[in-house]
This record gives C-alpha cells, sequence and structure tokens, in this order.
C-alpha cells in the first residue's frame, strides 16, 4: 500500500495572457509523486509540460487548486518560506544549463550551498559531487570551456549539493548529443536507485525505460 505522496497537485490550473488573450496552460490537473518515484512527464510541445514542472518546483504558483510538498501546502506560502523549501528540499535542472558565466564548475556547483552553510563545508561538498559525475578534473573550467554534457553534469551536481528530496529536470539531455544525453540519464537512474526523487520532462521515448511512472499531458490536461 503507498504512504503518503511527497507531492501532491490536486485540480491546479494556470493561464497565461498574451495582449487581450487568455491562453491555459494546464485545466485542472491532478497528480500524486510517491517518494523515490522516477516520474517521466511527457506530450507534444505546448501541452503543460514546463508550466506543470515550475508548479510542483515552487517556481510558479497556479491560478486555482492546491500543492503540497512534503505534507505542506505550498500554494499560498509567502515567497520568503517558499524560496526555503526550495533551497532545502528541491534541486532543478534546466535545459539551458543556467550556469553563471563567470564562476568555475566548482563556483557554480557551492553556489546554493552558500545560502545555507560556510565554505569550508560547501567546497569538499562540491569537488565531492563533481567527482561523483565524472569531472574532478574540470574543476576550474569555466562553463564556456565545458562541452554541453559536462555543463548538464555540472548543474546536475548543484541540484544535488543540498542533498535534495526532490530532483526537477526540465527537458535535461534535449541539447545534448547521444553519448552525453545517454550519460545523463544513467546519472539520474543511478540518483534515483540511490532513493532520489525523480521528475522529469522528456521526449524521447528510448528514456522512459527508466521511469517507474510515465504521464502524458495534452493541452494542458492528463490523458
Amino acid at each position: 500500500m503507498l504512504g503518503t505522496p511527497i507531492i501532491s497537485v490536486q485540480k491546479i490550473t494556470k493561464a497565461y495572457h498574451l495582449g487581450d488573450v487568455r491562453v491555459p496552460a494546464l485545466r485542472g490537473v491532478s497528480v500524486d509523486v510517491q517518494e523515490k518515484d522516477f516520474l517521466i512527464i511527457t506530450g507534444r510541445n505546448g501541452s503543460g509540460k514546463s508550466t506543470l514542472l515550475r508548479q510542483i518546483g515552487l517556481l510558479d504558483r497556479p491560478d486555482e487548486g492546491n500543492i503540497t510538498l512534503l505534507g505542506q501546502e505550498v500554494t499560498k506560502l509567502k515567497e520568503s518560506p517558499r524560496s526555503r523549501l526550495r533551497l532545502q528540499h528541491i534541486g532543478y535542472i534546466f535545459q539551458e544549463y543556467a550556469l553563471i558565466a563567470e564562476l568555475t564548475a566548482l563556483e557554480n556547483v557551492m553556489l546554493p550551498a552558500l545560502m545555507r552553510q560556510s565554505v569550508h563545508i560547501a567546497r569538499p561538498r562540491a569537488k565531492t559531487l563533481l567527482e561523483k559525475v565524472g569531472l574532478s578534473k574540470k574543476l576550474k573550467n569555466l562553463p564556456r570551456q565545458l562541452s554541453g554534457g559536462e555543463q548538464q553534469k555540472v548543474a546536475i551536481a548543484r541540484a544535488l549539493i543540498n542533498d535534495p528530496q526532490v530532483i526537477f529536470a526540465d527537458e535535461p539531455t534535449a541539447n545534448l548529443d547521444t553519448v552525453a544525453a545517454y550519460d545523463v540519464l544513467e546519472l539520474f537512474a543511478q540518483l534515483n536507485r540511490e532513493g532520489h526523487t525523480i521528475v522529469m520532462i522528456s521526449h524521447e521515448p528510448d528514456e522512459q525505460r527508466h521511469a517507474n511512472r510515465i504521464l502524458t499531458l495534452s493541452d494542458g490536461r492528463i490523458v
């Protein structure tokens, strides 16, 4: 019997406005995510995948409905406690890596940890994570000195620095070649085996073999 979901989404809606035109992105979506799930969200472009991920990753707020994270209703939380929840419990990986160009790989990974702890604790933790993703010889490299796959691995290490319970990934392999994409997916599978809950957007059918659950969206609804 399943326990209490780590994430519970209840009938959320979200619309955007393009001038005077209201464009619905989510239409009453409900989904539960259990601890240690590897959930892949799929669907055509414009189906609402990234919008849904942003809601449950606390990067945006739904217009209606409720989201519970780790037993806490988060939809109406003020920004300061939402930021704390993101920092302490969530790792978010973007399609475009979102690394800071002026910082080395090591410094990019350390950055979220420095909001909670000293550099003396953050630095060795960041080094260990970069070793974990196979970048022990790239600590001092700037993002422009790394391949796309290496930049994404830095982003994954950064997402892990505060030991999050949930990792959200928005098409993390979309800009990678086949070999780099395979390496990144294997890394996600390893993280899931180690106990991390993963919610990932993917268009690629061969990536879905890593998931224990697949959620398909169409026009803002689950199909």
